[in-house]
């Protein structure tokens, strides 16, 4: 009764969540991609000094491989919305997964540097970027109740391969050479495309066959019983057909859907996180560098990175638990701010460590504080604008971040060879990670929280800004209420009569049509539009 037909230019409403199942499997790929897309760049790194031999050339121009692939993951975002909105998550993962490997395998037999930046630059990034925003689409389609542990457990992927990559590329290229390791680290890459096979698109035409079956069973209680009652509804699915074939086609979803820079909290999410990653990635980057210039060994330095990846495996998982608890969910956004708020303090009171062992206390705090970062960043993105505008979301934020992955980490190295003080890029860098927790926090305090406050009009309850799993949850709620509704007998009711207005319509006209007046059945239906108003249809009782 009221329920929207979904050919009716609308889409199909979203099923429930399952929060498990098949999901695992579902996260144990989005935490191999996110591995892979994450840690991939910087493991490429222990092959440079090859490179530079081969190739003759600096250390410069084949960093540029790693921040080719970067750039790639984060700029392409956009046209990675509109071909997972038009093709679905599963064959944009496969294509990257070939894409990803096709050009580590290329790369292993280039002669110049330029061939390695259209291969394992453009080719492998693009690759990676088709793989990794689809898998955390899908992984918000599988997860409700537990998405931020699932999104703190994918994220984990990052630390973990990272520290198995580096070693695995060291050995590759002491066995077979850089060219060896370039082949083997494409064959790797297409477990990228068996992690896009197991992501199974949940049946979102469930809904519509049991709302389709609920009409069916609804008219058949309603009708009279006999020959008449099965000739209405062969008849009245026949009428149904008729109108579909007569109604316009349906529009299909937008590729890109730019109505969610309406919504006050992506614009404060956009906003803060572009001011983030302009410092965050800093200290990582310059840390080694800062660590031997105060006199830390070269192995004692690199070591560091080590510890701070150790703590980020299990900072990540944690904040993940901490954020599904009943009373900090609904705050999610504050506890995102606080992450950010304890990184950039933690760059700022450590930019005066003199010595080793201060060096590892940062390296501790900046662990922790970077994995809760890591771990809340897209679970707050989903909470904000909903699982159904997430492929377009993280598009459009992956690149704006772009722009600030190219402005911050060049505009620190060349302050350093400028001021030749590290002290000053860590100050730089806290001060930009720890005001956009500022702005996250207050904004959303100030801008968000009244417009909760505003009361809602009481004849439109969907007005209450749920998300579309909330919605799922309702709309199922009330098809099982349907389907247990209709084990009971019929009644003489208005509201039973509007449910199957049109049957009893068309069997009443047919009747009159055969010299009959009223149908004849069980109970008593009110036919206004067939009958006159005060006549009753009069039924034998059970």
């Amino acid at each position: 009764m009221g329920r929207p037909d979904p050919e009716e230019g609308q889409l199909p409403a979203p099923v429930k969540p399952p929060d498990g199942g098949w999901g695992w499997i579902v996260l144990l790929g989005c935490f191999v991609i996110t591995g892979f897309s994450y840690a991939f760049p910087k493991a490429v790194s222990v092959y440079f000094k090859e490179l530079m031999k081969d190739f003759h050339v600096g250390y410069s121009d084949t960093a540029w491989i790693s921040s080719i692939m970067l750039a790639m993951l984060y700029g392409t975002g956009p046209v990675c919305s509109i071909m997972v909105n038009q093709f679905g998550c599963r064959p944009v993962m496969l294509i990257g997964g070939l894409l990803a490997s096709a050009g580590m395998i290329l790369a292993s037999f280039t002669t110049n540097i330029i061939e390695l930046y259209l291969t394992a630059g453009v080719l492998t990034g693009l690759g990676m970027a088709l793989n990794f925003q689809p898998s955390l689409i899908m992984l918000g389609t599988y997860f409700d109740k537990r998405r931020p542990l699932a999104n703190g457990l994918a994220a984990a992927g990052s630390p973990v391969f990272l520290s198995s990559l580096s070693p695995l590329g060291q050995v590759l290229l002491e066995k077979f050479g850089w060219r060896g390791g370039f082949l083997i680290m494409g064959g790797l890459l297409l477990n990228c495309c068996t992690c896009g096979a197991v992501m199974r698109p949940l049946d979102m035409g469930m809904k519509r066959k049991m709302g389709k079956a609920q009409d069916k069973y609804e008219a058949k209680e309603m009708l009279p019983i006999g020959g008449k009652s099965e000739e209405g509804i062969s008849t009245t699915d026949g009428t149904k057909k008729g109108k579909k074939a007569k109604k316009k086609p349906k529009k299909g979803k937008k590729l890109l859907d730019f109505s969610i820079f309406s919504n006050r909290g992506f614009i404060i999410y956009t906003i803060s996180k572009f001011i983030l990653v302009l410092g965050l990635f800093v200290p990582p980057i310059l840390l080694v560098n800062y660590a031997k210039d105060t006199g830390v060994p070269d192995t004692e330095a690199a070591f560091l990175l080590s510890i701070i990846g150790f703590i980020d495996i299990f900072a990540r998982p944690a904040c993940g638990m901490v954020a599904g608890l009943k009373w900090v969910r609904p705050h999610v956004a504050y506890l995102f701010s606080f992450s950010m708020l304890f990184n950039g303090l933690t760059d700022i009171c450590s930019a005066r460590a003199s010595n080793y062992t201060g060096l590892v206390i940062f390296c501790v705090f900046f662990g922790i504080s970077y994995g809760m970062v890591g771990a809340l960043q897209f679970e707050v993105l989903m909470a904000i604008v909903g699982s159904q505008k997430f492929s377009s979301a993280i598009g459009l934020v992956l690149l704006i971040e772009a722009f600030a992955v190219l402005i911050g980490p060049p505009s620190a190295g060349r302050l350093v060879d400028a001021l030749k003080n590290y002290e000053v890029i860590f100050y730089l860098a806290g001060s930009e990670v720890v005001l956009s927790a500022l702005f996250l926090g207050v904004a959303s305090y100030c801008c968000l929280n009244r417009g909760k406050k505003e009361p809602l009009p009481e004849n439109n309850p969907s007005a209450g800004g749920g998300s579309d799993t909330e919605e799922a949850e309702s709309d199922v709620q009330e098809a099982e209420e349907h389907s247990s509704d209709n084990h009971q007998p019929p009644r003489s009711t208005d509201n039973a009569v509007v449910v199957a207005n049109e049957e009893a319509n068309h069997v009443a006209e047919e009747q009159r049509g055969e010299g009959g007046g009223c149908p004849a059945g069980d109970g008593e239906v009110l036919a206004r539009d067939s009958c006159n108003a005060d006549q009753m249809v009069e039924r034998d009782s059970f």
